[in-house]
Formats: C-alpha cells, sequence, structure tokens
C-alpha cells in the first residue's frame, strides 16, 4: 500500500504522459508564463520541451509512475535559464530595416545612366514613333503582334520602326550622348 490507501502500481509510460497533460501541463503553463514575463508562445515551448526531456527521462518518475510537479518545474526553469543564456551569447539580430541599402559592387552605374538617357529620348519621340518601339523593344513583341496590337499592317510597323530608330539617334545625339561600346 502506498501513503495515499491505494495499491501502488507502476503507470505506463503513455498513462503518466496523460497525467502530465492533464494535471501538471496546466500549472507548470502557468509558472513558465511568469518565468518569461507573460510570453505565452515562448511558455508553452519551455512546457513541451519539458514534456520531451519528462519522456525521455523515465528514471525521473517517482514509484507510481508520475513525474512529480517539483522536478517539471526545476527542469523548466533549467530549460529557461539555458535560452535566456543563449540569447545572451548571440549577437542581437539586425532586422532588414535597419539593414542600409547598398549598392552592389556589380552594378553598372554607366549603363542606368545610359538607359535614363535613352528613356528619355523615346520619351521625347512622337507618339506614333514611339509607340512602335516600346511594343517592340520593350513589350519585346514580334512585328506581327505589334501590328495586331496597334491595328496597322506590318510593312507599316517595320517603317516606323526603322523611322523612329533613326530619330531615337539624332534625340540621343542631341543630348549630347555618344554610344559607347559595351
Amino acid at each position: 500500500m502506498s501513503l495515499r490507501g491505494t495499491v501502488s502500481t507502476r503507470e505506463t509510460p503513455e498513462a503518466a504522459l496523460e497525467h502530465f497533460q492533464h494535471v501538471h501541463r496546466p500549472v507548470l503553463l502557468a509558472y513558465v508564463k511568469r518565468l518569461v514575463k507573460g510570453d505565452v508562445h515562448w511558455a508553452e515551448d519551455v512546457v513541451q520541451e519539458t514534456m520531451l526531456r519528462a519522456w525521455r527521462n523515465p528514471d525521473a518518475r517517482m514509484a507510481d509512475g508520475r513525474w512529480s510537479r517539483g522536478w517539471l518545474c526545476t527542469v523548466a526553469r533549467r530549460i529557461v535559464i539555458d535560452q535566456v543564456r543563449a540569447a545572451r551569447s548571440r549577437p542581437p539580430e539586425a532586422l532588414d530595416d535597419s539593414v542600409p541599402d547598398m549598392p552592389a559592387a556589380e552594378i553598372d552605374v554607366d549603363g542606368r545612366l545610359d538607359d535614363r538617357e535613352i528613356r528619355a529620348a523615346v520619351a521625347a519621340l512622337p507618339e506614333r514613333l514611339r509607340t512602335v518601339l516600346v511594343e517592340i523593344y520593350y513589350q519585346e513583341r514580334t512585328v506581327a503582334e505589334t501590328a495586331e496590337v496597334l491595328d496597322v499592317p506590318a510593312g507599316t510597323v517595320k517603317s516606323r520602326t526603322f523611322y523612329a530608330l533613326r530619330a531615337l539617334r539624332g534625340a540621343l545625339d542631341e543630348r549630347g550622348y555618344t554610344r559607347q561600346a559595351r
């Protein structure tokens, strides 16, 4: 007979785990929440880890096959202490917002300036020439697709492309842009 007046039978590990879940878990969760200053998610993680360590340590069970609340609270407190120490030993994490945008070494600044000049020169073209260039070069459409989108014959698209490129070259020359071999 045990001290409680019932026959002492050692519970199966599954029954001990069920007892842990129903009897000890709510009390342990409240205890750990106080330790972690109310962080419910952290407290739940600690209780989960405590349960895992209890499961992996069957020798810690008492004679009746259950874990003692004192042992479980000690394990949980040590888990919190270990996690706090681990967090202190790591450098603080930087959020993406605090990291300054640094241009990558491979960014082609001259190429970006060239693109800006070309876009400005294209914008200055008459609309009928500009729309053809936008469809052909920026939208990457074929002559047939561009003809369909603009509702003009394919020959018109070809001739407007020729004249648009010639006008673009003249506009870039006027802006002082010189072509560089890439």
